[in-house]
């Protein structure tokens, strides 16, 4: 229920009296106190330390707690009720969004204040105060240093019960070296962050040639340096920026094309632009996807943390090209962005544009003030005391006539006077004697005060020096920075690029074209595709586990078939196989992907080899290890992704499986008991999917089929045969290999027995590895290096010579146009 209030009577001689104002005048006064507070008091940086005003109390405040880096932290909210307390008469929020952007490394190139607990992110906000601490960092030390030397005017607070600097001694150039921004009311200032060491060696050559063109100063500052890092592209901007004080440049992440996975390459950016989290990245890129203003991305994450840094990964789809994508990701999100540089900061209290001369002799005249000043204090304070030790040095020879006097005098004031006329001794002397107790007396030696005195006076010679000659004066000045860029400074984080030039050539599209290429499947399961469409051969530089036992022509966005031992084809698209670039007309399937990231395989199941699906192929052919073979055309083949292309017996497997030209080719079946059996393909008419096929070898005892495929009679070809033992471990016996012209094997019959093709040594009981086809043939072994072949020994049923290693593969050469 609302409270009755009765209010007050006026007293019988109040006399009421209105003030006419006019609204206009008041409104003008009101506005230009309210302008010059936010422009002096708020958002412009001084020039001489760089510091906003709320900065500036903030790091005097911490000092004058003893907040130093050897101290322990302390809560922020102590700090931030210090300064509002005694400086700074505003919100405690603005004063610890302040103290929060001095602990942030991604906005400081140098930050201040060592912060313990959770100070933000580029895309989070901080703890609450009370939950974070806080201390001075190293190099605070040098910008409030020399501060209690009377190096700088101070100013009374806004109750006039305190006092603080009017500017801070600053050691490091803080304006140029962490930037500044603000908005006033009708100015604004935004200056880039730079490298301290460059600033250093900048303001050192300034130093010794005042006359410095701004060329000059540009080789040390070649641009600005931001804390993350990044790129700027094009310096024209920074030019005109440190001749005018305005301009603008181009930030750009760093970025690199990496496989992602086996199938997919992926973007991976290491550094943003300066003010740009990676969290505005993933929305931008997310809005623009489901806008579908931006194609070819399949999934973004950010796997950011400690140990790594900054890391953002963007998928690419297959199809699309990595570095048309990167120049279209530049464009549209803020993964590049510009830096607008107003260089407005406030010289003897005016606000003014600055160039980058003009910042730096501002900067070098405070320094020099504050040396000056520093000089000055020093010099009265060893004068003073080199006054004191003379008057010490003047009653230390009579010290009992000293004590005699303080006796014998009824007050100290006598006792002053009488030591005054009897030593002549000065007022502050004679006091400073009086004040010291008589047990000091004891302490002090005639030898140690001489030896003060003469440090003393050493040090009264070098200061008056320094005040008398400006150039030792600049000396020190010179010096005292080069100290600072060495405890302080790091390397350069941002990298210069001269011009805006393209990451791609326009003429590149976005997707990848439907251009003709090959499609290779290695002995160790990789498969890929190559770039081109010329025909590939042998020669070049070859990479370990890159025999290829299958090639067929394709285009980059067809499809082809993998055809397995359990008698499958699978369909794969060849748009999500890793792209080779030529090499030489030697393909490296270094580049490749595991065949079980595409398919996936049984147990024991494995691939055999490639084969296209144009409805114009003779079709494939197919041998079983129990001799059988079968035909099979496209027309029988289904539309499914997989499907059956034989019918396999209990037990049988299929060994080999190759790709018909011409359907006049020879069908090869090679026995591990020593027998080859050629005959033509037309014997074996074409089959329905289902079908089981028909007799292709006849096989003696427990003989099995250890290489099926099709060769062209017409061509001049090789048999290659790897004898060994059955009871030896894989890969410990090299056996022995034949070599031998394919010419010397007669054709005979389809379900016949075939032919002898390797004589058995003592020891050997089988064939391990066999294969048919074009000369030369290229062997592996199972680590991957390459094995040499002997030389053909033109006997079809010769035995062997012992080979250097087991072989795992072997293959023919690759130009199969």
């Amino acid at each position: 229920m609302p409270r009755r209030t009765k209010t007050a009577e006026l007293p019988e001689d109040f006399e009421e009296q209105i003030v006419d104002t006019d609204v206009g005048e008041e409104m003008r006064k009101s506005f230009l106190e309210y302008a010059y507070s936010v422009i002096y008091a708020r958002a412009l940086p001084d020039a001489r330390d760089g510091l906003k005003p709320v900065q500036r109390r903030i790091l005097y405040t911490m000092s004058d707690m003893g907040l130093r880096p050897d101290r322990a932290h302390v809560k922020s909210a102590r700090v931030v009720g210090e300064v509002m307390g005694k400086l700074h008469p505003h919100g405690d929020g603005a004063i610890y969004d302040a103290l929060v952007r001095m602990v942030q490394h991604w906005v400081m190139r140098v930050p201040y204040i060592d912060g313990h607990g959770n100070f933000g992110s580029p895309d989070d906000g901080p703890a609450a105060m009370r939950y974070s601490e806080c201390r001075l960092a190293p190099p605070a030390l040098a910008m409030v240093g020399s501060l209690e030397e009377n190096t700088v005017d101070w100013k009374p607070n806004y109750d006039a019960k305190e006092s603080e600097p009017v500017v801070l001694p600053a050691a490091i150039p803080n304006l140029l070296v962490n930037g500044a921004a603000g908005i006033a009311v009708g100015m604004a200032t935004n200056m880039a962050p730079h490298n301290l060491i460059e600033v250093v060696q900048a303001l050192r050559h300034l130093i010794k040639r005042p006359d410095a063109t701004l060329d000059d100063l540009m080789r040390f500052i070649p641009g600005p340096d931001l804390p993350t890092g990044g790129k700027i592209v094009g310096l024209d901007g920074i030019r005109d920026a440190y001749e005018t004080g305005r301009g603008a440049f181009k930030m750009r992440a760093t970025t690199r094309i990496d496989a992602v996975t086996p199938r997919r390459k992926g973007i991976v950016v290491t550094e943003l632009p300066y003010n740009v989290g990676p969290e505005r990245v993933i929305e931008r890129i997310k809005t623009l996807v489901q806008s579908k203003k931006l194609q070819g991305i399949a999934d973004l994450k950010d796997l950011t943390d400690r140990e790594r840094g900054m890391q953002l990964v963007i998928e690419i789809k297959n199809g699309f090209h990595p570095e048309a994508l990167l120049e279209q990701l530049f464009k549209v999100t803020p993964m590049e962005e510009s830096f607008n540089i107003n260089n407005v900061a406030l010289v003897d209290g005016q606000p003014r544009t600055l160039g980058l001369k003009e910042l730096l002799e501002v900067y070098l005249g405070h320094r020099y003030d504050v040396v000056r000043r520093r000089t000055e204090f020093r010099l009265t304070k060893a004068s003073d005391r080199l006054h004191l030790v003379d008057g010490l040095l003047i009653a230390i020879i009579d010290i009992d006539e000293v004590i005699q006097i303080v006796r014998s005098s009824d007050d100290a004031s006598i006792a002053k006077e009488r030591l005054m006329g009897v030593f002549d001794l000065s007022d502050v002397q004679a006091q400073y004697i009086l004040d010291m107790q008589l047990r000091r007396l004891t302490k002090f030696s005639r030898i140690e005060l001489e030896k003060e005195k003469d440090e003393l006076q050493r040090t009264i010679d070098e200061l008056r020096g320094i005040l008398a000659d400006e150039n030792l004066l600049k000396g020190i000045v010179s010096d005292e920075l080069a100290d600072v860029a060495k405890a302080y400074g790091t390397p350069r984080k941002t990298i210069l690029l001269e011009s805006a030039g393209q990451v791609v050539k326009s003429a590149v599209p976005l997707e990848v074209a439907d251009d003709p290429c090959w499609v290779l499947l290695s002995s160790t399961g990789l498969l890929a595709r190559t770039t081109d469409a010329e025909p590939l051969g042998v020669e070049g530089e070859r990479a370990k586990h890159d025999v290829v036992l299958s090639a067929v022509r394709g285009t980059a966005r067809g499809q082809v078939g993998v055809v397995t031992s359990q008698g499958r084809l699978i369909r794969l698209g060849v748009l999500d196989m890793p792209a080779l670039p030529p090499t030489a007309n030697a393909p490296n399937l270094q580049g490749g992907a595991p065949i079980s990231e595409f398919v996936s395989l049984e147990s024991g199941e494995r691939p055999l080899c490639l084969t296209t699906l144009e409805p114009d192929s003779p079709g494939l052919a197919v041998g079983t290890a129990q001799g059988v073979v079968k035909r099979v055309v496209p027309d029988h083949l289904s539309n499914r992704d997989s499907w059956e292309i034989i019918g396999l017996k209990d037990g049988d497997t299929v060994v080999g499986a190759t790709e018909l030209r011409t359907g006049e080719e020879d069908l090869v079946f090679i026995t591990n008991d020593g027998q080859l059996l050629r005959f033509s393909a037309s014997a074996v008419r074409p089959q329905g999917r289902t079908a089981g096929g028909m007799a292709g070898i006849r096989l003696t005892g427990k003989a099995l089929v250890v290489f099926f495929g099709a060769v062209d009679g017409g061509r001049d070809g090789v048999v290659v045969t790897v004898a060994g033992s059955d009871s030896a471990l894989p890969g410990t016996d090299a056996g022995s290999v034949k070599v031998a012209p394919y010419a010397e094997y007669p054709p005979k019959g389809r379900a016949t027995g075939g032919v002898r093709c390797h004589r058995f040594l003592r020891g050997e009981d089988l064939l391990q590895l066999a294969w048919a086809g074009p000369a030369p043939a290229k062997a592996a072994a199972a680590s991957g290096a390459a094995v040499e072949l002997p030389e053909p020994t033109g006997k079809r049923d010769g035995s062997g010579v012992p080979a250097s290693q087991p072989i795992a593969a072997v293959s023919g050469p690759l130009d199969l146009a």
